[in-house]
């Protein structure tokens, strides 16, 4: 499957990113336009609630955009948990049998365990409803190929769940590459660590893709879309903590192309790791430094002087940002049949095929 580009967007300029101060401005940069009337809210589900991210429900229990009918957990321990969280309060509880024969159900969220959600998926697809699928994707190659091609079959959406992608400094690098303006990319560097507690590091553990599997695959999903397939994949794993358990939890990978260089860093022992995470992109003309990625800021430096950006190091500051809160308003749009999917299923293959590599799980 070839690599597709990211979604841009137009009109660039630095006081449109320095000026925004409300996550309405922040949506508005990311979602294109479109004409305002009443619209029928898309009917939507979940199916599980035991991924890191399942409270993103929260997200499109507030948008216009959606009518959330019901929730699926089998698990009488999670459910009981669950039922008690803002997210899910008052909403009902549906075995998953009920939730796909719903009248007129157009998508599902899938935020069960990462083992589980694979099952999921393909049984949505086969219901013939649209799917955001929480990362990574699962743990089997033929079983994602199936999806994937299942739901092209059918005209539906397959969105993963990484967090970055409608990152506004994230779309501002990917205007910048676009127009040039960082020239030829010889070099990305990425980081993604926390320190992740000893109950969390023993549920990781059941997966040998380790930390670059649980939490790499969000900067993997940047790298990918900057740089393409690599023609390589190195990866080199180091297990720090003195813990009671498996996980691999210092992990880099190593991404060869023709003219560039990616490493994908990603540690579960880092102290402060959130304020560490990054991406840099060099580019014969240009750096893009983006640091933190949850609440972005970026360092550019130009050697030539473009629009509102002048030549040297300058500082960009950028609106809120809210994760989901743009990806849920993309689906929304495509099962609209408002525009073309920013990550077709040529890049979420793409994205999974060089993850498992990356963790030292397939040969690349």
């Amino acid at each position: 499957m070839p690599h597709l580009p990211w979604p841009s967007f137009s009109g660039l300029s630095r006081r449109s990113f320095v000026s925004g101060s409300t996550l309405a401005a922040a949506a508005a940069m990311t979602i294109p336009a479109v004409a305002a009337k009443p619209r029928k809210p898309i009917r939507i589900g979940q199916i599980g609630v035991g991924h890191a991210h399942a409270d993103k429900l929260s997200v499109y229990r507030q948008s216009p955009d959606y009518e959330v009918v019901g929730v699926v957990e089998p698990d009488p321990a999670l459910l009981e948990f669950s039922m008690r969280k803002p997210a899910f309060q008052d909403l009902p509880w549906l075995s998953q049998e009920e939730l796909l024969a719903t009248p007129g159900l157009e998508a599902v969220l899938i935020e069960t365990e990462v083992r589980n959600s694979l099952d999921a998926a393909e049984a949505a697809v086969a219901a013939g409803v649209h799917v955001h699928l929480d990362k990574p994707a699962g743990e089997s190659l033929p079983q994602f190929r199936r999806i994937l091609s299942e739901a092209d079959r059918q005209g539906l959406m397959v969105q993963l769940g990484y967090m970055y992608r409608y990152n506004p400094a994230v779309l501002m690098l990917r205007e910048f590459l676009d127009r040039g303006w960082l020239g030829d990319v010889f070099e990305v560097h990425t980081v993604m660590s926390k320190v992740v507690p000893p109950a969390a590091r023993q549920d990781l553990a059941i997966y040998p893709g380790g930390i670059m599997f649980e939490l790499g695959c969000h900067i993997l999903d940047l790298v990918i879309g900057v740089l393409g397939k690599p023609d390589a994949i190195t990866s080199v794993s180091r297990d720090v903590a003195d813990a009671d358990d498996t996980l691999h939890d210092n992990m880099l990978a190593v991404l060869a192309y023709p003219k560039a260089i990616a490493t994908v860093k990603s540690a579960a022992v880092e102290v402060e790791g959130f304020a560490r995470r990054h991406l840099v992109v060099c580019g014969t003309k240009g750096t893009f430094h983006i640091q933190p990625l949850d609440s972005p800021s970026a360092r550019v430096a130009l050697d030539e002087p473009h629009g509102d950006f002048r030549a040297g190091y300058q500082d960009v500051s950028f609106p809120k940002f809210t994760r989901y809160v743009a990806d849920a308003a993309d689906m929304a749009q495509v099962i609209r049949g408002e525009k073309a999917d920013d990550f077709p299923s040529a890049h979420e293959w793409l994205v999974q095929e060089t993850l498992l590599a990356a963790c030292g799980l397939t040969t690349p």
